[in-house]
């Protein structure tokens, strides 16, 4: 996922005596363009989770050089609604369900809550996805999408002209299942800036995103406000072949999708508002 140019997110850290770690955040609308969306938008918590948590590993020591980490599991709570894009941090750990998870709590200038997150990863000795995943990129590659994927109307999504679809239209006689689709095209600068990503696979961002898009359509409101979540990310999901998000729950103010592509289940995502 791009970092702005060479610009950090997350700077100025200053370890605590409690052991948490305090830090700044950029408002810099150039270097990050995802910030000219809303505060608790999906797009900009799962980014903001990728880059603070990142910052507060290198700052801590805690990745050696060519380590990288992957999320496996996030939940996330928006604070005050009128809170204006994060300016400051705190970064500790937390248990969750008997595991050591990260916490982040963000603070906008007013020093309200804009977002806490909790989140679980894995860290890599290197990035090398190339042989980790080698037949599955294959059997991917051979699924791909074709020329025929439609996307739904980014007026139904509640998209700006910066941003891009990531399902096609909710078709009701499908039980409430809706494809989507991420390639390099829609999902990936310079195309979209507004999220980055590994350029390998589909993200944690990525698919934050396409469940609120799911979730427009479902609920037929393109500027729902989602307030919360949760993610179980199991199996990666690969760029440019099509997935399908399936409604697994539905209350008056959550929602819960499992994601699958190729027939393997990959993700579970829950969504409120």
């Amino acid at each position: 996922m791009p970092q702005g140019g060479g610009t950090a997110y997350t700077f100025d850290h200053r370890a605590e005596a409690d052991g948490s770690l305090r830090f700044a955040c950029s408002t810099d609308k150039d270097a990050f363009p995802w910030l000219a969306l809303p505060p608790q938008h999906p797009i900009v918590v799962q980014t903001q989770n990728f880059w603070a948590s990142f910052g507060a590993l290198t700052a801590l020591g805690e990745l050696e050089p060519g380590q990288w980490s992957a999320l496996v599991w996030t939940d996330w709570e928006c604070g005050d609604p009128a809170a204006d894009h994060a300016v400051s941090g705190i970064y500790d750990r937390t248990m969750v369900d008997g595991h050591d998870c990260f916490r982040l709590r963000l603070f906008d200038h007013e020093d309200r809550s804009v977002v806490t997150m909790r989140g679980r990863g894995v860290v890599f000795r290197n990035r090398n996805f190339e042989e980790w995943r080698t037949q599955s990129k294959v059997e991917a590659a051979e699924a791909g999408s074709g020329p025929g994927f439609e996307f739904a109307d980014r007026s139904a999504l509640g998209l700006s002209s910066d941003e891009h679809p990531f399902v096609a239209s909710l078709d009701a006689s499908a039980d409430s299942m809706i494809e989507g689709l991420i390639s390099r095209e829609n999902g990936l600068p310079p195309n979209n800036p507004m999220v980055g990503g590994s350029g390998d696979h589909v993200n944690s961002t990525h698919i934050a995103e396409a469940a609120r898009q799911a979730l427009c359509l479902i609920e037929d409101n393109p500027v729902i406000e989602v307030t919360g979540g949760e993610m179980h990310l199991n199996r990666y999901v690969e760029l440019g072949t099509p997935f399908r998000l399936r409604c697994v729950e539905r209350k008056s103010s959550a929602i819960r999708f499992s994601l699958s592509q190729l027939d393997r289940d990959c993700s579970e995502i829950t969504l409120r508002w």
